[in-house]
């Protein structure tokens, strides 16, 4: 899968304002399964900043991995705010990183409901010693498209945290 103009834009930018800062980058990643750390390492440069991916697909990786607490993910499920952050969070207790993004999801085409339809993904971003950033999305469009969309959205939130 190739990464868009826009998408290394993103990740560029993001390498640069990291570089600026002195900060260092973890990614805790479900449905795109490696993909932001992947946009961010197809830019030169990018060892500069990158510290470590996590690809945590399944629920027992993102306790064991992550240190997201089962219960959390029984009472909230995968697919959900609290688990997001609680991915950003351990990606940055697991890592020398100082700011993490994480992103877990539903991208298709099976595994939607009503409550937690495909397209539904969760992003959060976190920076050490600062602020949890989140945002809910819901993508319209097959997996790749709900995937790539996701790796967007996860390094826009990075250029946010990284700005300041």
């Amino acid at each position: 899968m190739a990464f868009s103009e826009n998408s290394l834009e993103l990740a560029k930018e993001v390498i640069a304002a990291c570089v600026a800062g002195g900060l260092r980058i973890a990614a805790a990643e479900s449905c795109t399964g490696g993909l932001v750390m992947g946009c961010l390492t197809a830019i030169p440069g990018a060892s500069n900043v990158v510290d470590r991916g996590f690809v945590a697909y399944a629920n027992r990786a993102k306790a064991e991995m992550l240190g997201v607490e089962a219960a959390l993910i029984e009472r909230s499920g995968a697919v959900s705010e609290s688990v997001a952050r609680a991915m950003a969070e351990g990606a940055l207790n697991n890592s020398s990183a100082d700011l993490s993004v994480a992103v877990t999801g539903i991208a298709g085409p099976g595994g939607g409901s009503a409550e937690k339809p495909v397209g539904l993904v969760h992003v959060a971003a976190a920076r050490r010693g600062g602020a949890t950033l989140h945002q809910c999305c819901r993508f319209a469009g097959d997996r790749d498209e709900v995937r790539m969309q996701s790796v967007e959205t996860a390094l826009n939130l990075l250029k946010k945290l990284a700005a300041g």
